[in-house]
Formats: C-alpha cells, structure tokens, sequence
C-alpha cells in the first residue's frame, strides 16, 4: 500500500443495530487515490460508510477519516467529504439544479458559489439542460448523474460512492466509471467506490478492500492481487479426455473441463509443464494446444469468499 498517510484509519470498529452485528473488529489503514471496497449485498459495506460519515455510532473501536476522528468535528467533515448514496437524494418535484445547488448549501457554501458551484458540476456530470428538468422526469441514469453532482458540489477531499452503477445500462455504466476515473486521476479527488460488482472497481480503483459477514477479509493493492493470481494452463486434446482426466487426477493435477471438450489444468508446485505431454501420451491422447492462462481477479476473489463462508 503508499506510505502517504491513511485517508481512512479503522482499529477495532464495529457497527450494531440492536442484537444484529453489521460490522466486527475491522482493523485496517487505506491509503489515498481510488479505492475499491468489495463484498457481497449485505457484507456491510453500506454500514462501513454510515459509520465513517458519522451517520451511524461505532459501537466499538475508533476510525478517524482525512486524519479526523469520526464525529469530533462534523461540520468540517462535511466541506470535506462527498457522499453518493445507493438511494436517490434529492426532492422528486426539485429541478436538477435546485436539488444540487441545495446540496451545496447544505455543505456550508455562500448562495451564490453554491449556484455557480451546481451548474459547473452538473455540466461536469453531463447534465446540461436536462439540469432544469423535475428530477422526477429524469431516468435512472440521470438520477445517478445529479446524485454525483450533490457529492461534488462543494469540492470533497474524499468522496464516498455507494453502487454508483446501480440499475445503468452499459452506456450509462461506462460513462459513470468515466467520470469516477477522471475525478481521481485529473482532479486528485480520493474515492472510496463501494459495489459488489468486481469489473466497477478493476476500471477504476488502485487498491481493494474486501468485507464479508461484516469482517476485513482482503486488503491489497489490485496489481498486487492480479500478480499473485495463480497460473494454469489450457490444453486441448484429439481423443477421449476422460482417461486423461483420471490419470491427471492419480498426479495431483486438477483438470477441469471446458466446454470445448479440453481442460484446464492446474499444476503442483513443480511440475513442468512439459509433463502434461507425458500424461497426455499415457492416456492414449494427442494435445493439440497447451497454453498459459491466469485466473482472472474475479475468481480470485470468489476464492477468499468462499474460504470465508466455508
């Protein structure tokens, strides 16, 4: 991870609603830039951001957010952090621009920067006249705009961003992370993206963290994490693979099929990749191809889940 200080600092925080555990005993320092914050639907990740923002207690432990302890000083916190909710945000019968210029008020800005401030970042957001609109009249994809727009009215340090992509079709989806990456990289904003979608956070994010069951399971950068993926191979084959299959088994090789009708094979710490040739003579087989593959970082992932879970 950088060695510049931790935007988020977590020891020890848990979140409860009642008897209900939401998040347990997270430990972690996440640095600057993009970052992905990863899990199923109900990991709380959702509940990670509430507390961060102060909008729900911890219940134990401490997290301070840009240095700042959760909750000592909200108003200032406030000018410095942007929140985009999974829900809508604004007042159905508001226009676009009422909704976020309402939002920059509600930040601390003077009337007329929090104007000027709403009609910059919605042009930004790539609203431009529909920003006068009822955002009742607005499709999903233009209530995501405006609600990015509110997150940004008044110049975040941080910005939060929960499910940005949720219910856009591919268009949509592509033009938000678009507009996600450009905040980060040219604008120098840090953004905590929180999905469960993993593709969102590879397009956008330098680092992931991974909630599961309310608990840190993961935190690495995502080159890192791609280059500890492990490496298997791709082999096609003339013949009855099932005799193959079985010997590769008696070697300690998993073999899983594909639909092709070859296999991808996973090979114990050591063993030359020349052997499969060996195997595949054995069997009373001919490998047409044999080529290298990584796993990709989504099955990786749903690798740790699963040990979680287990």
């Amino acid at each position: 991870m950088s060695d510049a200080a931790p935007i988020l600092d977590l020891q020890g925080a848990e979140v409860r609603y009642g008897k209900r555990v939401a998040l347990s005993g997270l430990d972690a320092q996440i640095g600057g830039g993009a970052v992905g914050l990863l899990g199923p639907n109900g990991a709380g990740k959702s509940s990670l951001i509430k507390a961060l923002l102060g909008l729900v207690p911890l219940s134990k432990g401490s997290a301070t957010v840009l240095g700042n302890p959760v909750g000592s000083d909200p108003a200032r916190m406030r000018r410095r952090i942007g929140y985009m909710p999974e829900r809508d945000a604004a007042f159905p019968t508001l226009t676009g621009y009422r909704a976020t210029w309402y939002a920059g008020r509600l930040a601390g800005l003077p009337d007329d920067v929090a104007r000027r401030r709403a009609h910059e970042v919605l042009l930004f957001a790539g609203m431009e006249e529909a920003r006068y609109r009822e955002v009742s009249t607005y499709s999903t994809g233009m209530r995501q705009r405006v609600k990015l727009a509110q997150a940004l009215v008044h110049d975040p340090d941080l910005l939060f961003l929960d499910e940005p992509t949720n219910g856009l079709d591919p268009k949509g989806r592509a033009e938000m992370l678009g507009l996600i990456r450009q905040l980060s990289r040219e604008r120098g904003i840090h953004v905590v993206l929180s999905s469960h979608l993993l593709r969102d956070v590879e397009e956008v994010c330098e680092s992931v963290v991974v909630i599961n069951g309310g608990k840190l399971v993961m935190h690495a950068d995502i080159e890192e994490l791609s280059a500890a993926t492990e490496m298997t191979w791709r082999v096609g084959l003339y013949g009855e693979g099932s005799s193959f299959q079985a010997l590769c088994s008696e070697r300690g090789v998993n073999a899983a099929p594909r639909r092709d009708g070859g296999f991808e094979l996973s090979l114990p710490e050591g063993m030359n990749p020349r052997e499969v040739f060996a195997l595949a003579r054995a069997s009373e087989v001919v490998v047409r191809s044999l080529e290298p593959t990584r796993r990709s970082l989504e099955d990786a992932l749903m690798d740790v889940l699963g040990e979680v879970d287990a």
